[in-house]
């Protein structure tokens, strides 16, 4: 056994990609799916002046629509068939697991296995579209009403147009929706995840150049742009680290007869992330707080306007005090509040005892339980304060020193999350192939003998 977990080892290399077909046909048709949605960010929504759509998020772009424009990678900005993006897909993905843990029916189809796991992936579908459809349409109404230097965003308004631009943009959903199950299945990789990790990355190059052009006009120091990519790589390790760290629980199962052998003895370990949330209580957060100044924005209350909306859109700007405290304190809220809908303390105790399983020093039952929830509970705050910081430390240095780029908070983790992802899967997949081929070797010798 060691010497072929040598061999194994030794022969993961150039050499042993280069052999695996398999892998090689998936990586190609992962690319190719990206580069096909990459193609879609470009095609205009019908009947929409570019131009003034272009102003109007310049205007806009620090409220919810820049982050969303963000996610799409610039679809939403140039108002082309994919500016929904996959984010109601997230949306409803999100809502339908939340109401899995609230209502009995769809707890109940949870635990069927695959069969319950179709059903709510359907229900997933259909919300998908109810949500889309209703985005898309006040997205066609907003669009009517906006103007710019440059004259009306909407050349022809109508009816016809908010049915085209409904249709448009659900059409451009569901096509993405569909794509991202194409890749998770035919590709490598979690195909929803790499869509909204394509476009953010897309944005990347552009916002390094802006930030080099300013050290070379002189608005930014060298030592300054230096330090900055520094601490932008520690941030990096820092995320990479906090992602894979998990508490290892010893699990001991006992010893069973049966007949007259004997079963069990083993002893495994449940992990436990740090961060279970993942990037849901950023997004959850950041969303809330940029719904005010948003419509303060559309609806005229801009930052020289009066209103009490357009006095909470100031307070809750970026780089304020008060969106500093309420920003930390919405990741902290749902940091838990995720938590503890994905992860049942009671319920794991459960299916431990069930089948046997222990602790090593605590009893079975309602005391495994309470300590699931104690570990749970102490990681969950090392977790939300981790996020805390990621997603903080970016806002400070845009407002403190105009940086503009936002290296650190949401979209960094999801780049970090979904490359550690995908390489796994990759390395999983070269290991399938690699003792695949040390067993067929093993049977020729086996024949030769």
């Amino acid at each position: 056994m060691a010497s072929a977990a040598e061999q194994l080892a030794s022969s993961m290399s150039l050499g042993a990609f280069s052999k695996a077909t398999e892998l090689k046909r998936r990586i190609w048709f992962t690319l190719g799916a990206l580069l096909v949605y990459r193609v879609g960010t470009y095609i205009p929504l019908p009947g929409v002046d570019a131009s003034v759509m272009g102003e109007l998020l310049q205007q806009h772009g620090g409220g919810i629509l820049g982050m969303f424009d963000m996610f799409s990678g610039g679809a939403l900005g140039r108002m082309t068939v994919f500016a929904l993006n996959i984010m109601p897909y997230i949306s409803a993905s999100i809502i339908v697991q939340l109401m899995s843990a609230a209502i009995p029916t769809l707890e109940t189809l949870k635990k069927e296995g695959e069969s319950g796991r179709k059903k709510l992936n359907q229900y997933t579908r259909y919300l998908t579209v109810l949500i889309a459809l209703f985005q898309s349409y006040g997205i066609a109404v907003g669009l009517e009403s906006m103007r710019g230097s440059f004259g009306a965003a909407v050349i022809d308004p109508g009816m016809f147009f908010r049915i085209s631009c409904v249709v448009t943009l659900v059409g451009g959903t569901m096509f993405l929706m569909w794509l991202g199950e194409q890749i998770t299945a035919r590709g490598i990789g979690n195909g929803t995840s790499l869509i909204i990790f394509a476009g953010i990355v897309a944005n990347l190059p552009h916002a390094l150049a802006t930030l080099l052009e300013l050290g070379r006009t002189g608005a930014l120091s060298p030592v300054f742009i230096l330090a900055f990519l520094v601490i932008a790589v520690a941030v990096v390790a820092f995320i990479v680290f906090m992602e894979r760290a998990q508490r290892r629980i010893v699990v001991q199962y006992p010893k069973r007869q049966v007949g007259q052998r004997m079963f069990g003895g083993d002893s495994t370990h449940m992990p436990l992330k740090i961060n279970t949330s993942g990037v849901i209580p950023p997004i959850f957060a950041s969303s809330i707080l940029l719904i005010p100044a948003t419509i303060a924005g559309f609806s005229g209350q801009g930052n020289d306007g009066g209103g009490w909306l357009a006095t909470i859109g100031n307070a809750l700007a970026h780089g304020q005090p008060a969106y500093m405290f309420a920003y930390a304190g919405m990741i902290i809220f749902f940091s838990y509040f995720y938590t503890a809908v994905v992860f049942n303390p009671q319920e794991t105790a459960d299916n431990l005892k069930k089948y046997g399983g222990f602790v090593p020093g605590i009893r079975p039952g309602t005391n495994t339980a309470e300590y699931f929830d104690t570990v749970l509970t102490r990681l969950t705050t090392i977790g939300a304060l981790y996020l805390c910081v990621v997603c903080l430390l970016p806002e400070i240095l845009i407002s403190r020193y105009g940086v503009p780029f936002y290296f650190g908070g949401t979209s960094l983790m999801i780049i970090v999350s979904v490359t550690m992802d995908t390489v796994t899967q990759i390395q999983s997949h070269l290991l399938a192939h690699q003792y695949e081929g040390l067993i067929k070797k093993a049977r020729v010798k086996g024949r030769g003998r």
